[in-house]
């Protein structure tokens, strides 16, 4: 099983993504400080690598249990694999910790991913198994309604790509 990686992803496609799917989490807001940080590979499937957000831990994640598609990262971030979406390699920069200029920032990545690397086997499965039941449980449960529509964001994602050429 490969090393999950963090990665940076083209903000451009981000925001194109974003057209068509709510629940797309953008690179970065005005009140962010750093633009926001991906897991990735976490699925290879129909010809994609996916890649998943990692949000910032809030108060509210301490009472909340870890779910197929909610993985808790410590006390650091969260991933929501409900809202992994494809993208190509060439959109992605993958991130050197030891290259990340403040300090108090490259020791939170650095704990993070620490984290990361224990439970990549668990975040690799529940990718998996969400996006399988996303596909087999479209819009008839509570999980599959929270999902992106990976389907959709695969055509999108060949769509942009053929643009960008």
């Amino acid at each position: 099983m490969a090393d999950l990686e963090i990665y940076e992803i083209d903000s451009a496609y981000i925001e194109y993504l974003a057209g068509f799917e709510e629940h797309l989490f953008r690179n970065k807001k005005i009140t962010q400080n750093f633009s926001r940080k991906y897991i990735g590979i976490i699925l290879e499937i129909n010809g994609f690598e996916y890649f998943a957000p990692l949000s910032s831990f809030k108060p509210k994640h301490k009472r909340l249990c870890e779910t197929v598609d909610f993985i808790k990262i410590g006390i650091y971030a969260v991933i929501n694999l409900n809202n992994m979406f494809p993208a190509s390699l060439t959109l992605c920069k993958s991130v050197k910790i030891e290259n990340i200029k403040n300090e108090h920032y490259r020791d939170l990545v650095r704990a993070e991913y620490r984290i990361i690397k224990q439970k990549t086997e668990q975040i690799i499965n529940n990718a998996k198994d969400v996006y399988t039941h996303k596909m087999i449980n479209d819009g008839s449960s509570k999980l599959s309604q929270r999902c992106n529509d990976f389907k959709m964001l695969e055509i999108k994602c060949k769509e942009y790509l053929i643009k960008k050429k």
